[in-house]
């Protein structure tokens, strides 16, 4: 930390290195973070060279910077590469890993509250097709996921899988997601973490959460490109051959049911075709974070959001929404006699990126709070502190 309290990274350098700092107020990484220059160079030269060479020639003639992309990529979250698995997105990945395990009628789905609303989709689909039990485990007062109530779940109701969203889209909210690793792996259960709002903005170690399954974007904190993400893999859940419902068509003697093979690792995970310049960007991205120090990025990107939370309570009228003894850099609002999306609207005419948050996101939450709506705010450590104060002068000139 710097003399300030707030970070220890050269603000002024990382501002330079991103190009759109010039031109707004980027508060909206849980949708999208602004890539740096050394990402967007690693996608521009690939698409160079493939314009070149020809699509799979440039492919084949980056085969080893491409395996780099899954050390980078298993470095940032203490995975071996044989375990790391690329796919189009996060969502994609969640589905990869959900369509691998064997349910039947029966089985159990133990879940929360604050599971992004895919996900939720999910699960009522596999309920409704196939029988499968869903459990909501009960928030603590505080919010979160209570502990006690999840171990009594998985105690009591032995779920074929549980599935945790780490860090939820709304209320700033970070899940003990390390907590349910340990009770899954003291009962072989399954266990699946919805990662794609936290890789990039704090230290995510797949040993220490004990999941057998990780999903990950790179387009929101970790700041890569969109159109690609990643799936972690253990080695527990490739021991017991689990595989998706369409696995990789590199496999093995396909044409005999007999013979059939899985790919080898996490990449009978993968499907055959890649945006090559895209998964470079990604390696790129997360080479950056980690030269970075993912604990210096928490720090700073966590700081500006509780100003955010600080600034922004000060005004009447608003009020904030975030929940959990933990809060990340996922800061929600709302302001009485004033529409969300108008707000969001009037925010980006004033050249302040935001986003709008809608019940559908994410019902339970919404409902529990009775609200509609929400303004997200999501600073990344590359925000700087005056930019916190604009936003929050200009939102007081927007509801005064």
């Amino acid at each position: 930390m710097s003399e300030d309290g707030i970070s220890s990274l050269d603000i002024e350098s990382l501002r330079a290195d991103t190009p759109g700092t010039l031109h707004n107020i980027h508060l909206n990484n849980a949708g999208a973070g602004l890539m740096p220059i050394p990402v967007l160079l690693a996608i521009k030269e690939h698409l160079d060279f493939e314009s070149q060479v020809g699509g799979y020639e440039a492919s084949d003639k980056r085969e080893s910077e491409i395996r780099a992309v899954y050390e980078a990529l298993g470095s940032l979250i203490g995975s071996d590469p044989e375990n790391v698995a690329i796919t189009e997105n996060a969502t994609a990945s969640f589905i990869q890993a959900l369509s691998s395990v064997s349910f039947k009628a029966g089985d159990v789905i133990v879940t929360t509250r604050n599971d992004y609303a895919s996900n939720q989709i999910m699960y009522l689909s596999l309920q409704s097709r196939m029988g499968v039990e869903l459990v909501r485990v009960p928030e603590d007062p505080l919010g979160g996921l209570d502990v006690m109530a999840m171990e009594e779940a998985i105690h009591r109701r032995r779920p074929k899988l549980v599935a945790v969203t780490h860090v939820p889209t709304n209320s700033g909210l970070v899940q003990r997601v390390a907590d349910v690793g340990a009770m899954c792996s003291q009962r072989d259960i399954l266990y699946l973490v919805d990662a794609c709002q936290s890789v990039g903005q704090m230290p995510v170690d797949v040993r220490d959460i004990g999941c057998d399954f990780l999903s990950a974007t790179a387009r929101k904190f970790l700041r890569g490109p969109r159109g690609v993400g990643f799936l972690y893999v253990s080695d527990r859940a490739l021991d017991l051959g689990l595989e998706p419902l369409f696995p990789d068509m590199r496999a093995a003697d396909w044409i005999d049911a007999d013979l059939y093979q899985p790919a080898h690792g996490a990449q009978r995970f993968e499907n055959w075709e890649f945006p090559y310049a895209l998964v470079l960007g990604m390696g790129r991205a997360a080479e950056y974070a980690i030269d970075l120090g993912i604990e210096a990025i928490r720090d700073r990107a966590w700081a500006l959001a509780a100003m955010v939370r600080d600034r922004l309570s000060e005004i009447d009228k608003l009020q904030v929404l975030d929940r959990g003894i933990e809060q990340c850099a996922i800061a929600t609002v709302s302001v009485d006699g004033h529409n969300s999306s108008d707000l969001v609207a009037s925010l980006a005419e004033a050249g302040i990126n935001t986003s709008l948050s809608t019940r559908e996101y994410a019902v339970l939450d919404f409902d529990d709070k009775g609200v509609d709506s929400a303004v997200r705010i999501s600073p990344h450590y590359y925000n700087s502190e005056e930019e916190i104060e604009q936003l929050a002068e200009t939102l007081y000139k927007i509801v005064n």
